[in-house]
This record gives structure tokens, C-alpha cells and sequence, in this order.
């Protein structure tokens, strides 16, 4: 610590220890540069009631008593030194005034070290004082930088060296000063011991880019090629700044991901990684990598990085893009809408870019946008060509993804102009096509029999569902008279639809061919033939049963009715397989419905000719006709 002061503190303590004690007083500890000189203070006393004539005195090294031959510095009596001070040490004091002060000159290291005083006032009257000066041979000035130097701060750096010469004093100057500021030499200050320093200063406010610069001070002694140079780096304190930091990124899904982040500042600033306030990765460096293996979707977003230390803190963010291919598309909106309503239907994915979404029907693009990520799909007033499936496609340069979805459309029953009857021989088939959603119920209608067959009659009536349409064929067997006439109705929640079949069958046709004329000769024939059998059978005495009778409006009998008792097994064989095929599904002949029997003939049993008489007659009719 410098003071500024003229009393220094051992001349207060001299003044005090005036009563007769044995006592000594120097610095403890005094520096010189090597080669110059330096000159200790020293003042020492003794007891009033000794009055010596002439007072002496031995300065001695390393150590203050004489029976360990100490080197002599100096010696009033004989002159007599070591040689290692030989013409380097003189004293400046006046003992006989209790001034003790030494010099020594042509200062080297070895001359470094404890240095004691011994009066010699005569006979017994000798004194070592313990008091001692230690002295400190340098060769650097000392710069004095304060503990702590913060960016922004004015800060004052010294430069002391030691002034004890007075024979050689020092000059100082700057070294590496420029662009700090100016230095001020303050000048020659006494120490607290009485030592004395040269002190130059340096004012300025220090920036982040001083920091570690090396500042240096030089003394120099005129008329001398001394000169002594000392540095001092600066430690400057300052805040975080981030220096590195990726830009926005983008990464594929499933790639490596590396964030780097750099910041400067004194001291090393803690470095975390942070993403939606999570902390990822911390650690006190000048630099923090964060890395990111197989990255996915859900890791993207935006990463901030801090750094701080106790000087302040900084921060920045990075942008992170995964990406990746859409996502399979979801379809929200109405599925089931009736014919005439307006349907709204939502398609949406998830993919980085924004994917070209598209909606399609039978390879017919309804409706698209590009880079967007919901599509909207309007029908209005939805008619039955509106039910099917449909297509949501996205797709973007990473990937493509598809999602199918059914639209139903339900609507009243729609019987299509391919529905008719076909008559052949003694059959008549009806076929009854419908579209609507849902799925009607059927029924055959013959107004002339009073009798209505729905699809509950298996036996009879074989339905078949494709999509929106549904076939049913009416079986009818046994129609040798003119076919009747067919109506069929279909039926769901939504309404009712009727439609009289037309006849397209082979009866049809050739009736209208042959006229009436016609008629009556091919009528004669079966009569001829009919009786020609007759004949015939009778010569044979076969006793024949009448088989074949029909009424003007012969019933239609259903399955679950027509049960004749006691018919021949091969009938009931035929009527059983027919019904096993149609409940199994099968492609083969249509159940029949033989129309031929009428109420009265339902008791009796028929023989195996008579069925035989019957297929013979139609077979002969038939060849006739063509």
C-alpha cells in the first residue's frame, strides 16, 4: 500500500523509545534492481546512562551473531569486510547520531538476503539487535493490476519500481498501451517503512478485445544501459456472446442431427441446450454440440441455446425441419347420405412439406390442392352414381400415401328397364332388376291368380345382391295356357316401386307368329294326338288315371303348402334336389313349380304314367309348333 506521507512510521517509533532501550528500526524487507544500489534506512538507540565517547557499529549478513562468523557488510573499527562487499557497501549515517543507514552498490543476486545491525558502544556495551531488513534484488517492475478488471469499467494499472538508489533513479514508460489510453506518471511515493517507489498509471475502459492483451512497463536509468522491462496480461471480465450457431436445418426423417453452439466470454460460460424449456445438454465450455440420432418428426421445432456466466448471459434459437412423407390420409365427414343431400367430406394428413392432396373416384380427380394439408370434398344434392368408392392420395418428393373410404348413398328403389319374363315350353321366368340402397325387399305379383311370391319363398323366387343392384327371378312351371301376367314391387324405408314384366319367352313369340288360325290347328293336332295315345294305351289294357286337369284359374301353391299324399318317390327326389340347389347357392336349374294338378286332383295319387303321358304330350306339342 502507497502512502504519501513525510513521518514515516519507524521515526514515530524512535521518537517514542527516547527513555534508554536497547532498539532498532528498518524496513523489513527493501528491493533494488541488479546492478544499481539501494541504501537501508536504519536508526537504532541505547540507554542514556552509557554516554560512550565514540559509538561503532557491524552491519552483518544472514545472521546477527558474531560467534557464526557472519559475513561483515560493513565495520566502523577496522574497515574490515567480506570480500563479496569489498568496495559495495558504505555508510551513509552518522552513528554518533544513532543513524545507522547502509549502502550497497553494484547490487547482484547474490547479495539477496537478511541484514543485521550490531552497536558497539565500548568494553561490554555491544548490542545484536534482532531487527532486521531483507533485501530483494529484482529485475522486472511490478505491475499492479487490480483483482478484478470488467469490460465496460474504468480500470487502473500501475507500475512500481523501487526508488532506494540515490545514486541511479528510474524512468518509466508504457509498453502496448496504444489504443488503451494514456499513462500518467504519478512520481516518487514513500512507502509505510520509509522505502520509497517510482509510480506511473494507466487509466482506461477495458473492452472484451483487451482481454489476454500484453501490457508492459519499462525502467530505464539515464546515463546507464540499465534497463528493466516487466508484463502483465489483462484478465478482462466479460458477458457471454453467442458466436456459432447452425442456421435453420433440415434433416430427412430417420437421419443424424448435429446442433453446434459457440459463445465467447471470460470466464467460460455455462452452454445449455433448451427445446420448449427442457433442458437436453449443459456444460461449461466455449463451445456445445447437441446431437439428435434418428430424428423423427416429433423432434422438430425450434432449439435455444443459452449461455451465461456471472457477468451476464446470451441466447439464440435455432429452427429444426424434419422431413418426411405423409402420413396415411384421415377422412372425416358423412359416409351415409340420402339421394338429394349434400355431403361435406374432410380429408387431412401430416407431412413436412405440405403434400398435393387429391380425391379421386374411378380414376376421375374430384377435387385437389397443392401444399395444403386438408382437402374438402363438397357434393351437393348426392344421387345414387355419387355411392362408391373413393381415393384420398397425398404425396409429396419424400413419399406417397393413400386412404380408400365408401360414400353410400340411399334413394328409393329403382326398377331398370332389363326386368321382363321369358316363357319356354311350360316355364316362365321372371327377372326382376332393382338399384337402390338399402336393400329393398322383392315381391312377384299375378293379379289373374290373386297370389303374391316374395323373396321369403326360396323354392321359388332366387335373389342376388351386386353393389347397389339387386336380381330376383320368379320361377313359374306347369304354364301351358298363356303365361299370366307379372308385377313386380320392390320396397325400402325410402319408397315403393312397381313394374308390370314384359314377355320376351318363346310361348310369346310364337302365338303372335301363328294367329289365331294358327291356334286352332295346332289345337286339332293335340287333340289327334291325344286321342291316338288313348287308343293306343286302352289296346293295352292299361287302366289309366287322369292326371291332368286344369281349371280356368288353376292356384299357385307354394312350397310350404304344396305337399301331395302318397306321391311316387322320384317326384318328392326331384322336388327335394331342386331345393337343395338353391339353398346351396348353385347356378343349376331354378326350383319348379308344377301348376298342373288342380284342388280336385290334389287327393288322388299319380302313377308313373301318367307323368310320362304328360312330358310326351308337351314334347310332341313342341316339334308340332316348330
Amino acid at each position: 500500500m502507497i502512502f504519501l506521507t513525510t513521518l514515516p512510521l519507524f521515526w514515530i517509533m524512535i521518537s517514542a523509545s527516547r527513555g534508554g532501550h536497547w532498539g532498532a528500526w528498518m524496513p523489513s524487507s527493501i528491493s533494488a534492481f541488479e546492478g544499481t544500489c539501494v541504501s537501508i534506512p536504519c536508526r537504532f538507540d541505547f540507554p542514556d546512562e552509557l554516554r560512550p565517547a565514540v559509538v561503532h557499529g557491524v552491519w552483518y549478513f544472514n545472521s546477527p551473531y558474531p560467534k557464526n562468523y557472519p559475513p561483515v557488510v560493513f565495520k566502523s573499527r577496522t574497515q574490515v569486510v567480506h570480500e563479496s562487499f569489498q568496495g559495495r557497501s558504505r555508510l551513509l549515517g552518522d552513528l554518533g547520531l544513532r543513524n545507522c543507514t547502509l549502502l550497497l552498490s553494484s547490487l547482484s543476486p547474490e547479495l539477496g538476503g537478511k541484514y543485521y545491525f550490531r552497536g558497539d558502544l565500548g568494553g561490554y556495551n555491544q548490542y545484536t539487535f534482532s531487527e532486521h531488513s531483507v533485501l530483494d534484488i529484482i529485475n522486472t517492475p511490478n505491475i499492479v493490476v487490480p483483482p478484478e478488471v470488467v469490460v465496460g469499467s474504468e480500470v487502473e494499472v500501475s507500475c512500481m519500481v523501487p526508488d532506494n538508489c540515490p545514486e541511479l533513479r528510474p524512468e518509466l514508460s508504457w509498453l502496448g498501451h496504444e489504443g488503451l489510453g494514456e499513462p500518467a506518471v504519478l512520481g516518487r511515493l514513500r512507502e509505510d517503512e520509509g522505502t520509497w517507489v517510482q509510480v506511473s498509471l494507466l487509466h482506461f475502459v477495458p473492452t472484451r478485445e483487451a482481454n489476454g492483451h500484453r501490457l508492459g512497463c519499462q525502467a530505464s536509468f539515464p546515463n546507464t544501459t540499465l534497463q528493466f522491462e516487466g508484463y502483465a496480461s489483462l484478465d478482462v471480465k466479460y458477458p457471454p456472446v453467442i458466436v456459432e450457431m447452425n442456421a435453420s436445418v433440415e434433416a430427412i426423417e430417420g437421419s443424424h442431427v448435429s446442433l453446434l453452439c459457440g459463445a465467447d466470454s471470460n470466464p467460460l460460460p455455462l452452454l445449455t441446450w433448451m427445446r420448449d424449456g427442457t433442458v437436453l445438454r449443459e456444460a461449461v465450455a466455449e463451445s456445445l454440440f447437441l446431437d439428435l440420432e434418428e430424428v423423427t418428426p416429433a423432434e422438430d421445432g425450434v432449439y435455444a441455446c443459452l449461455a451465461e456466466n456471472a457477468y451476464g448471459q446470451d441466447n439464440r434459437t435455432v429452427g429444426l425441419s424434419v422431413m418426411y412423407a405423409p402420413r396415411k390420409p384421415m377422412v372425416n365427414g358423412t359416409m351415409v347420405a340420402v339421394e338429394g343431400e349434400t355431403v361435406s367430406i374432410l380429408c387431412s394428413t401430416q407431412s413436412n412439406p405440405d403434400p398435393i392432396l387429391t380425391i379421386f373416384k374411378e380414376k376421375q380427380i374430384l377435387a385437389t390442392v397443392i401444399y395444403e394439408s386438408e382437402l374438402q370434398l363438397e357434393l351437393p344434392a348426392v344421387t345414387p352414381e355419387d355411392d362408391g368408392e373413393y381415393w384420398c392420395v397425398a404425396e409429396n418428393q419424400y413419399g406417397q400415401r393413400a386412404t380408400t373410404f365408401n360414400l353410400s348413398v340411399e334413394f328409393a328403389p329403382l326398377i331398370l328397364l332389363e326386368s321382363h319374363c321369358a316363357a319356354a315350353r311350360d316355364t316362365v321366368q321372371c327377372l326382376c332388376v332393382v338399384k337402390s340402397n338399402p336393400e329393398p325387399s322383392v315381391a312377384f305379383e299375378l293379379p289373374s291368380r290373386n297370389v303374391t311370391v316374395n323373396e321369403t319363398e326360396r323354392e321359388f323366387v332366387y335373389s342376388e345382391r351386386s353393389g347397389l343392384l339387386l336380381t330376383s327371378i320368379l320361377t313359374l312351371r306347369g304354364q301351358a295356357q298363356a303365361p299370366p301376367r307379372v308385377i313386380c314391387t320392390a320396397h325400402n324405408l325410402y319408397g315403393t316401386k312397381s313394374l308390370e314384366l314384359p314377355f320376351q319367352g318363346a310361348h310369346h313369340l310364337m302365338w303372335a307368329k301363328i294367329g289365331p288360325v294358327g291356334a286352332v290347328v295346332a289345337f286339332a293336332i293335340l287333340i289327334a294326338i291325344v286321342c291316338y295315345i288313348t287308343q293306343t294305351r286302352r289296346k293295352k289294357n292299361v287302366t289309366e288315371s287322369p292326371s291332368f286337369s286344369a281349371g280356368d284359374n288353376p292356384p299357385v301353391l307354394f312350397s310350404s303348402d304344396f305337399r301331395i299324399s302318397g306321391a311316387p318317390e322320384k317326384y318328392e327326389s326331384e322336388r327335394r334336389l331342386g331345393s337343395e340347389r338353391r339353398l346351396l347357392g348353385l347356378r343349376g336349374e331354378p326350383p319348379e313349380l308344377d301348376l298342373s294338378y288342380s284342388h280336385s286332383d290334389l287327393g288322388k295319387r299319380p302313377t308313373k304314367d301318367s307323368y310320362t303321358l304328360t312330358e310326351e304330350l308337351a314334347e310332341y306339342a313342341e316339334i308340332r309348333v316348330k
